[in-house]
């Protein structure tokens, strides 16, 4: 996908630095940390191809100005996978400029190329500019999110 300069593709070795930069700030949006092994850990993970494990989609306008890391994983409903997008960045200084819903429908287009029959994603209440948008691109679920305590 390809608009205004904003080209939207697979994370490649190269974008170690710029990949890392928006992770550390989605990260710091959710107010929470990871330490640099994991970095690089993750990083490493995202370009191992296993289909069984996190992908990276990054939006780059000249330089990398978004993220998008997503998985596909079996369903216990339904015979075809789904789509799980586990975290979605976009440089704030690059928001309101299409990106992020260019990231997003380019999640479900690899989605749905790998035979994917929904995607779905969470969000953070206080989340007001991305639930703008996901308002616009997807649909709010009656779910509500339980884990096991710390």
């Amino acid at each position: 996908m390809e608009s205004s300069g904003l080209a939207i593709r697979p994370l490649a070795r190269a974008d170690r630095a710029g990949w890392g930069r928006l992770w550390e700030h989605y990260l710091a949006f959710y107010e929470t940390t990871r330490p640099a092994s994991y970095f690089d850990a993750y990083f490493e993970r995202l370009l191992s191809g296993d289909a069984h494990d996190y992908h990276c989609l990054l939006a780059v306008v000249d330089r990398p100005v978004g993220l998008a890391h997503y998985c596909l994983h079996a369903h216990g409903w339904q015979a075809e996978p789904v789509c799980y997008l586990q975290d979605l960045f976009v440089d704030p200084a690059t928001r309101g400029t299409g990106t992020g819903r260019a990231l997003i429908e380019r999640v479900y287009v690899n989605a749905d190329g790998r035979g994917a029959k929904g995607v779905y994603w969470t969000t953070q209440h206080f989340n007001a500019a991305g639930r703008r948008l996901y308002d616009r691109v997807g649909e709010l679920t009656p779910f509500i999110k339980y884990q096991r305590p710390s």
